[in-house]
């Protein structure tokens, strides 16, 4: 493997294995060839080229930033401004530090792609290309039917989940004085190379997402790109439709939290638009289950939820560890871990008297981050300011809330002991939790609603 200086351009050395710079090698001969260009020299390629190879795989806005990116590259340092076309140079440098370069490479680069003038650019002009970014992750991925299952955007107009996930990615950025870019009052400051750097080398959506419009945009070096821990599997045993709460940039958002190793599938266990408004129904269907995400839509339609790292399991006491977290995906996208305050990671309980009956993540009794009361449908998210657990705000717009949608997924493979256990409901394999929800005055919400496993 080669190695590339810091500044793009001169004594530039491609990063790229033999195999690699073959294929981009041949990427090239097919741009410079565009049969719809006859103007442009056969060393270089034009803008009208790029947006025929590309078609409608990804947005114009991105064709014409990665296009202005490549030309504005300065292989000589003596360049007086963009060149008309992009050389084959040009596009070998610009594809190696976008796909392969270090932080610096890939932040010089994207200043290329938001400005054509040296110098600093505006949080605004960061703040455009960011949503640029992660819109053109959901096109492409919907172009090319790689959204394993999730769904992008129905809906006609902006999707405002792009707007949430690039004010989240944003909201990383450090400017020089160590704040952060919150909020409209900061989209005049100046962002040099030194923060576009920093922000680059700390969030790694930004590379990612990159490699991501390039490889599924231009179909090159496909294989060098690893969607599985992007984008989990979807999974939902119902045979009929399911719409989720989730769209797919929330689930990439989640997902990236997660221990890597449980970051591939995503197993539905509870929906309440599949399996009713049942308090009784939702503990059947998750417990036992291992690691898995829960998250609700209030009425006010804040969306949030919680991991559990553990599974989850019926008895007073908390439960869970210091992997667990509480989230919010709208109206802004956020993650909270554990304080080491305390630890009341995770809680699960019916049929008591003497202390509270429903699922909380967080805090305390009668007072937590996230909880989920027994009289299914009602909820309430506790902080002032913060949850102890977590340190996370309140979640939901009302801090007693209702809710009509809530889902339960597990996520990564379960072990044969969750497999065995998962295929019973509690209650089945329990007749004294039947008999406690009973005499607590709830009726059993599952009956009828499903068969009762046969014992093997």
């Amino acid at each position: 493997m080669g190695n590339s200086r810091s500044r793009v351009g001169r004594s530039f050395c491609s990063q790229f294995l033999p195999e690699e710079q073959a294929e981009i090698d041949q990427l090239f001969d097919a741009l410079s060839s565009d049969k719809n260009s006859p103007n442009v020299s056969s060393k270089s390629f034009s803008l009208k080229a790029l947006r025929n190879h590309v078609g409608e795989a990804l947005p114009p806005e991105m064709v014409t930033r990665l296009y202005d990116g490549m030309r504005r590259v300065d292989l000589t340092g003596k360049a007086k401004g963009p060149s008309e076309n992009v050389s084959q140079e040009q596009f070998t440098a610009s594809m190696s530090h976008l796909l392969k370069g270090n932080s610096e490479e890939k932040s010089l680069m994207i200043m290329k792609m938001i400005s054509a003038t040296e110098g600093p650019v505006k949080a605004r002009e960061v703040q455009k290309f960011t949503e640029d970014l992660v819109g053109s992750v959901v096109h492409v991925l919907s172009h090319r039917q790689e959204l394993r299952g999730w769904t992008g955007k129905e809906a006609p107009g902006p999707n405002p989940r792009v707007q949430v996930l690039a004010a989240q990615l944003l909201s990383e950025m450090k400017l020089q004085d160590g704040k952060r870019l919150l909020g409209p009052q900061w989209l005049d400051y100046d962002c040099d190379r030194a923060v576009i750097e920093d922000w680059v080398f700390r969030v790694p959506h930004v590379a990612i997402f990159l490699s991501v419009v390039i490889c599924k945009g231009f179909l090159v070096l496909c294989s060098s790109l690893d969607l599985t821990t992007l984008v989990p599997e979807r999974q939902v045993d119902q045979g009929r439709g399911f719409e989720s709460i989730l769209d797919v940039l929330s689930v990439m958002y989640i997902n990236a939290q997660l221990p890597r190793e449980q970051r591939h599938r995503w197993r539905l266990l509870f929906s309440s638009e599949l399996h009713g408004h049942s308090f009784s129904q939702l503990c059947g269907h998750i417990t036992h289950r291992g690691p898995c995400v829960a998250v609700l839509e209030d009425h006010d339609k804040h969306v949030f939820g919680g991991f559990a790292s553990c599974s989850w399991e019926v008895k007073p006491q908390f439960q869970g560890d210091n992997r667990c977290f509480l989230f919010s995906i709208c109206p802004s996208m956020a993650v909270y871990t554990h304080t080491g305050y305390n630890d009341h990671y995770m809680y699960l309980n019916h049929g008591q008297q003497t202390i509270p009956n429903g699922l909380g993540m967080g805090g305390q009794h009668n007072y937590f981050g996230l909880w989920v009361d027994v009289d299914f449908g009602k909820g309430h998210s506790r902080a002032k300011p913060t949850c102890t657990t977590y340190n996370s705000p309140q979640l939901s717009a009302q801090e007693n809330f209702q809710f009509d949608k809530m889902e339960v997924w597990a996520v990564g493979d379960p072990s044969e002991e969750q497999l065995a256990k998962g295929n019973k409901s509690i209650l089945d394999a329990d007749p004294e939790a039947q008999a406690l929800l009973e005499i607590s005055g709830h009726s059993r919400h599952s009956e009828g609603l499903r068969e009762v496993p046969d014992d093997e």
